[in-house]
């Protein structure tokens, strides 16, 4: 196992082969939708006020975890000894210790996980959160961290309340990936896909060996519906259906596996951050292991589904 460095050391890299492997061009393709990622500009004297689709995601996301969490707080008997993780009152405060963990953890993982090397020079830009920047794993831990906190202080049984957040947490997911797609960002690879997207800007239709414009996959589709919509129908289906709650752990195992999987496998679609691109690297790969190499996203959804494998079987087996 070794990192890209020592990887073209060991290996003769065939650009031109990587970057331009289908020339072509685009004839089946589906154009950008008239979408602005701004809803709505509110004018405030002498500054603007721009409502986003992104801000507004994260605040659906939120509203809908806490309705789902509060549904199922209600519902003792699908809890272990029909006792809920928390009373609904305690719910409105666990709900703040998440916000304040969404925002911090997704900010400081983008700015360690992604780009460094920038903020380490540039410091200040750390805190101007409005001209983007969220990193997924850096949000899943900083939540992990606040609810940590949030049990000991209020002696709650913390694998109930990790199953709590966990079947809340896909809402958000979705909300949020369809977003991305609005925004026209994190698109995918280029493709001749007949559902492929030509997504806006010069960056989006910048690829090599491809005539006329760049079709994209939608990779934030792909995201949104295989970790928002099909990950959160299984877990309301387990948890409500299935008696998963019983067994607590299992539902915050299953989560971490099932969203690690599907980030896993979209990441074969989806474009690299653009700092781990090169001429060298066209794919932005950041570790490998022989030929086969790992973005980013895949190495930090690695982890993610070998802990929560973990938790399914311990959590059987205490059942």
């Amino acid at each position: 196992m070794s990192l890209y460095g020592q990887h073209l050391r060991n290996r003769k890299v065939d650009v031109p082969a990587v970057r331009c492997h289908f020339v072509k061009i685009m004839l089946l393709a589906i154009p950008f939708p008239d979408l602005s990622p701004t809803l709505i500009e509110i004018p405030l004297g002498p500054i603007t006020l721009p409502i986003r689709w992104y801000a507004l995601a994260y605040i659906a996301g939120i509203i809908l975890g806490v309705w789902m969490a509060g549904r199922a707080l209600a519902r003792p008997t699908i809890w272990q000894n029909e006792t809920p993780a928390m009373t609904k009152e305690r719910l409105e405060d666990f709900t703040t210790w998440l916000i304040i963990g969404i925002i911090l953890g997704g900010r400081l993982g983008y700015v360690l996980f992604y780009e460094p090397v920038y903020f380490i020079e540039n410091p200040g830009d750390i805190l101007r959160v409005w001209t983007g920047g969220m990193a997924f794993h850096g949000g899943f831990l900083g939540v992990l961290f606040a609810g940590l906190i949030f049990a000991r202080r209020h002696s709650i049984p913390i694998p109930k309340l990790a199953d709590l957040a966990a079947l809340c947490a896909p809402p958000g997911i979705l909300f949020g990936r369809v977003a991305n797609f609005i925004n026209a960002e994190l698109w995918g690879r280029p493709t001749d896909a007949p559902w492929a997207v030509i997504f806006p800007g010069a960056r989006a239709q910048d690829c090599p060996g491809v005539e006329g414009a760049c079709a994209r996959h939608p990779s934030q589709l792909y995201e949104a519906g295989l970790e928002g919509l099909v990950l959160g129908v299984v877990l309301i289906y387990l948890a409500f259906a299935r008696g998963w709650l019983k067994t607590p752990g299992a539902i915050c195992g299953l989560f971490l596996a099932g969203y690690g999987a599907a980030r896993f496998f979209v990441e074969f679609f989806r474009v690299a951050d653009e700092q781990y691109i090169t001429p060298e690297n066209p794919l932005g790969r950041v570790l490998f292991v022989g030929d086969f190499g790992l973005s980013m996203g895949q190495l930090l959804s690695t982890p993610m589904i070998l802990v929560g494998l973990v938790f399914i079987v311990l959590a059987r087996r205490r059942a």
